[in-house]
């Protein structure tokens, strides 16, 4: 499936900004499920310093400086996506317990030595990266009460695979999706309390739930297809930025979970970067001198090409 993605922002300021900084996440990265054939900026005003890198984590990241006055800021990032569908009944079918799991996160890496050295250095380097995604971090902080949420998904000798499905399934049923119920500085615990939230509440509980356990558990932000209901026309610019996580399963890699929609992203979802939490992938952040109020609106469009 190829997609091209337009995602929007503008701001609109009630007084002259005279400089702002910004720092873009919005370019889709490169992995075994995507290639990004082609990603682009149009920003007005034109910027007086553009620079791109890729951050700790492998992101691509757009910085860029606008020194001129200013009351409106557009950033329009489009981009072209090719999703390669893996259907891998093996992974999903992954007799590892999620005890076992746990424990190898755990333990230190001078064991294994009975394997060849190259293996060993490989899974070793593979379950290090992975040991950094069981901490709490900035927006995800454990909680006995999120650990007794999760509890009657970690029933004994369960396959991690089967507790991450039924976690996802719960959530998926005993929340509600209500975009005016929470904001990015919402805690955890409100979400809990109150049963409803986004997309990135709910991947925030699922990681918070999974690190209770000991589990290696990260975000995943990007975009998922719109599909209209047939006889409807398709509108243009209506698509969202979406979230959802992505959990460490020794010997196989990351496997990706969606609890907003209940389904395992396939062929439709759609990434942009991943981290600990929202705060490693904010799309679009900055800061600005000047400007006095602002007004601030989002246009997403995901198009499937033919």
């Amino acid at each position: 499936m190829k997609y091209r993605i337009t995602h929007t922002t503008f701001y609109n300021y009630s007084q002259a900004v005279g400089l702002c900084q910004n720092e873009a996440k919005l370019q889709p990265r490169d992995f075994w499920r995507q290639q990004c054939q082609s990603s682009h900026f149009e920003i007005t005003p034109t910027p007086t310093d553009f620079r791109e890198r890729n951050d700790y984590f492998g992101n691509r990241v757009v910085y860029f400086a606008i020194q001129q006055p200013h009351k409106q800021l557009t950033v329009t990032a489009i981009s072209e996506v090719t999703l390669f569908p893996k259907q891998n009944m093996v992974d999903l079918g992954n007799p590892l317990s999620w005890e076992h799991v746990r424990n190898l996160l755990q333990e230190s890496s001078t064991q294994g030595q009975s394997q060849t050295q190259t293996q060993f250095q490989n899974q070793s380097l593979e379950l290090l990266d992975a040991r950094q995604y069981i901490f709490d971090s900035p927006m995800v902080t454990t909680s006995p009460e999120l650990a007794d949420y999760a509890k009657n998904s970690f029933l004994p000798n369960r396959p991690l695979v089967e507790v991450v499905r039924d976690l996802m399934q719960r959530i998926h049923i005993d929340f509600i999706y209500d975009p005016t119920f929470t904001t990015i500085a919402t805690p955890l615990s409100d979400v809990l309390a109150h049963r409803r939230g986004v997309c990135q509440d709910f991947a925030h509980l699922a990681i918070a739930s999974l690190r209770a356990y000991g589990i290696a558990a990260r975000y995943v932000s990007g975009y998922i297809e719109t599909v209209t209901q047939p006889g409807k026309p398709r509108l243009v610019g209506a698509d969202a930025s979406h979230a959802w996580f992505a959990v460490f399963l020794p010997g196989t890699g990351w496997l990706e979970f969606d609890p907003t929609n209940n389904k395992l992203p396939h062929d439709q979802h759609i990434t942009l970067a991943w981290g600990r939490d929202y705060s490693d992938v904010t799309p679009l952040k900055g800061i600005a001198f000047g400007g006095g109020h602002h007004t601030l609106s989002v246009s997403v469009d995901v198009l499937r090409l033919e």
